[in-house]
């Protein structure tokens, strides 16, 4: 009789994306060896005679769970909001749900925006929530986020300076003393302690922080090992604003307030310039890049190569859903790939490797993620995606199986999904959360 053991498993047989001494390669017929959410053994007939739970891999492709490095989960019930709007105007959209949002309507718009995210075989999501004074609102974010059993880097919105236009400053209604904030993310992290949940500081905007502000930020961040996730040249108002109120760039600005380091995840930065780039490469800053929301609100095209060139980490995010309008980490592998192509006609960009290798590791000093190469290891946490391409038709034959994923991967070939080796995705679905009930609660609120 085989012993249940949680967090633990043998996957038998399976095709793997494998860190090698030459380098990321698929190896096929590894059995994988899960004990207590770490993955012990990796090799052919590795698993034989254990007494484990067994998922038979045959036929299946094992690789690292994607880390989604940007979303904003509130906004999983606002897709198509503010469609055709540039991003002031967007914002202003958007933001009037942000001050309304109840508890009931943040629980269901995490559940499902987080249950999208491990369908598509995202197994980590940085959240970034937009500055709320309301406590009951992240703890139905949390909530929700604990049922479905992703990995959370949550994000606590914060700033201190008002502005009713956004332009040079937040929404008043959203801005809450620094201290308060700070409080409530030392009771949140008591009361995550030994949960798959880490919290970070969320930052709108180089706009929404006085110079006080950004030292308050910087130093809590520094005393707690924090990420600082921040929003950073997605168009050229961040350049333009703090130009006109500050007399230097946005990244001198946030450089002059000691915001920017290893653990500083810039988001999106369409706008970065060569300086720019300078500086975040030697300060160690990660990018996350997001390819969907930047197409849809017509912000730009991020400097990828320039950045990777540079020395800057990236990491690939697929951003609310108000913005992509999706939570398919998937479909922002392909099209993270396939923008950078159009725009520099080459199509020789960002292959599956690099491409996958954004989407685990990229962004991981930042995150305070373990590091290395990429591929299913011995050592590392098992956070891994089964995929199974005769799930799909669309993606036969297969001939290689990193071109298949990046060209033809969609939701639909996720088959298992492990997080710390508890399966929370099994044969497509949910083995947590009541998907029939989500369905309802989402149709209630058209």
């Amino acid at each position: 009789m085989v012993r249940t053991q949680p967090g633990s498993v043998v996957i038998g047989g399976v095709t793997a994306y494998s860190a090698t001494p030459e380098g990321p390669r698929w190896l096929p017929e590894q059995d994988v060896v899960v004990a207590d959410g770490v993955i012990t053994a990796l090799g052919p007939g590795a698993g034989a005679g254990l007494d484990l739970p067994y998922t038979d891999g045959d036929g299946g492709h094992l690789l690292p769970g994607f880390v989604n490095t940007h979303t904003h989960l509130q906004q999983s019930v606002l897709r198509g909001a503010g469609e055709g709007l540039p991003l002031l105007e967007w914002l202003r959209c958007v933001g009037e749900f942000t001050v309304a949002a109840t508890p009931e309507q943040t629980y269901t718009a995490a559940l499902a925006g987080g249950l999208e995210l491990l369908r598509s075989g995202v197994t980590t999501v940085v959240e970034h929530m937009w500055p709320n004074p309301s406590e009951t609102v992240h703890d139905a974010a949390l909530r929700a986020l604990g049922e479905v059993g992703i990995r959370v880097v949550f994000g606590r919105g914060l700033a201190d300076r008002s502005d009713p236009t956004r332009k040079w400053g937040m929404d008043p209604r959203l801005v809450q003393p620094l201290p308060e904030v700070f409080a409530h993310v030392a009771d949140l992290d008591a009361r995550l302690a030994n949960s798959r949940i880490t919290t970070a500081l969320a930052v709108p905007n180089p706009r929404c922080l006085t110079p006080d502000g950004m030292a308050a930020v910087s130093e809590y961040a520094a005393r707690y090992d924090k990420t600082i996730s921040i929003h950073l040249l997605e168009t050229s108002t961040d350049e333009d604003m703090c130009r006109l109120h500050a007399a230097r760039s946005a990244v001198d600005y946030l450089d002059a307030g000691g915001l920017l380091g290893p653990r500083t995840l810039a988001v999106h930065c369409c706008a970065l310039d060569a300086a720019g780039r300078e500086t975040l490469a030697a300060r160690g800053v990660s990018v996350s890049y997001n390819p969907l929301s930047n197409m849809r609100l017509g912000s730009g095209v991020a400097p990828i190569p320039a950045m990777l060139a540079a020395g800057v980490r990236v990491g690939l995010g697929v951003d609310g859903a108000a913005s992509n309008d999706t939570q398919d980490m998937l479909l922002a592998l392909r099209m993270g790939a396939y923008l950078q192509r159009a725009h520099h006609e080459r199509a020789d960009l960002l292959p599956f490797d690099d491409m996958l290798r954004l989407a685990t590791r990229g962004a991981a000093p930042a995150l305070g993620l373990p590091d290395g190469p990429t591929g299913v290891a011995v050592g590392d946490r098992a956070d891994l995606t089964l995929v199974r391409f005769d799930r799909d038709f669309a993606c036969l034959p297969v001939r290689d199986p990193g071109a298949s994923l990046l060209t033809t991967g969609s939701p639909r070939i996720v088959d298992t999904v492990w997080v710390d080796g508890e399966a929370v995705i099994r044969d497509g679905h949910s083995a947590r959360t009541d998907e029939a009930d989500l369905v309802k609660r989402l149709n209630g609120m058209r």
